[in-house]
């Protein structure tokens, strides 16, 4: 199916809404001048808004600064939409090499940092405080070990817990049964990786990539809901190796030299979704379908509606490409990242991008 070429930016009016109302969902598709004060800033910029006509647009922070602008010191501009700060990254390597060990807020003010500080920045970026995001990642640590037939006690006092009543109580909160009980259940490694279109969110089990999806979206929360009901899986922050894989194809993906994902998938859905998941996957790179011939594809010509639906429903954005999916006159249409993202990464796929912006600010990383 042809497609006119697409812009590089979402339109004016778009952008400076996008602008004004700090939409995240945007980092990462465009970079704002404010005449007055000579500074470039993120969609998402805290800073007072300007009048909209002292506002201009660029679709990459090289040309703000060609242009004379100077990077706000506020939003950081120059760093990727979601990347840790550089504060908190000793801590972060810290639990990363030692996820058992229990650290308190006398260990933090040790290493400069201010207990309330961390404590606001975990509640921001993975919705559990400092320490419920230790004791979280402690948990799925042990459910593993639990279900591989090692005994309650010793896994609870290797895995930092000073009591095993303590344990158990911290265990049916986040697993919903007792650890006895719970042999049939699995942790789901949940992680974040940054990307040029925003942060997004990886879950990960040894049986394959379960979901990868931009953390802004409004149907996370539902996703998830999903994946534990169809999966029985406990999600639980930590690293797992395909979210390094996940991170090396992407990074080749955004880069322009990979056309086709090899990570091994397990998307949650009923046998119709999985069916048309499969046929989303044999859309070329670089080509579209509309709804209509999807379903024509599928054997099913009068399930367009049905099609969509599922298409909506995809848990692994990019890596099963439902943004290939257009109107039937070629407009582009329902896409849960956005119709922003989809315009972007049809343009990637079709050579459309400058090369810089087709690559990302810097590397694409995991962020825990």
């Amino acid at each position: 199916m042809n497609m006119p070429p697409l812009h590089h930016l979402p339109p004016r009016d778009e952008m400076l809404r996008a602008f004004l109302e700090r939409d995240a969902a945007y980092d990462g598709l465009f970079w704002t001048g404010v005449r007055t004060t000579g500074i470039f800033c993120r969609p998402t910029c805290t800073a007072r808004k300007p009048k909209p006509e002292n506002v201009e647009f660029f679709a990459e922070s090289g040309q703000a600064l060609f242009a004379g602008y100077r990077p706000c010191k506020r939003c950081r501009p120059l760093r990727p939409s979601g990347a840790v700060p550089e504060w908190i990254e000793p801590l972060l390597a810290r639990i990363e090499s030692d996820p058992e060990r229990r650290l308190r807020d006398a260990d933090l003010r040790d290493m400069g940092l201010q207990p309330a500080r961390v404590r606001r920045w975990f509640k921001d970026t993975h919705g559990l405080t400092f320490h419920g995001y230790q004791r979280a990642r402690r948990l799925g640590g042990a459910l593993d070990e639990i279900r591989r037939g090692r005994r309650v006690s010793p896994t609870a006092f290797d895995h930092g817990f000073d009591s095993l009543s303590g344990f158990n109580a911290a265990f049916a909160r986040i697993v919903g049964d007792a650890p006895t009980r719970s042999t049939d259940r699995r942790p789901i490694w949940i992680g974040r990786i940054l990307t040029p279109l925003g942060p997004m969110v990886t879950a990960a089990s040894d049986e394959g990539l379960h979901l990868l999806e931009f953390a802004d979206r409004r149907q996370l929360e539902t996703q998830f809901a999903r994946l534990v009901r169809r999966t029985k899986g406990v999600p639980v922050p930590g690293e797992h190796p395909l979210h390094e894989r996940a991170r090396e194809e992407l990074t080749r993906y955004f880069e322009g030299d990979l056309s086709e994902f090899t990570l091994p998938l397990a998307p949650a859905g009923t046998e119709f979704q999985q069916a048309v998941w499969t046929a989303l996957r044999g859309i070329p790179y670089g080509a579209t379908r509309s709804y209509a011939e999807q379903a024509r594809s599928m054997g099913r010509p009068t399930a367009v509606r049905a099609v969509a639906r599922a298409n909506g429903d995809n848990p692994l954005a990019i890596i099963v490409p439902c943004h290939r999916v257009v109107g039937s006159d070629g407009s582009l249409t329902g896409y849960g990242g956005g119709l922003h993202r989809k315009r972007w990464l049809l343009d990637l796929e079709n050579g459309l991008l400058p090369p810089t912006l087709a690559r990302a600010e810097s590397p694409l990383h995991s962020s825990p």
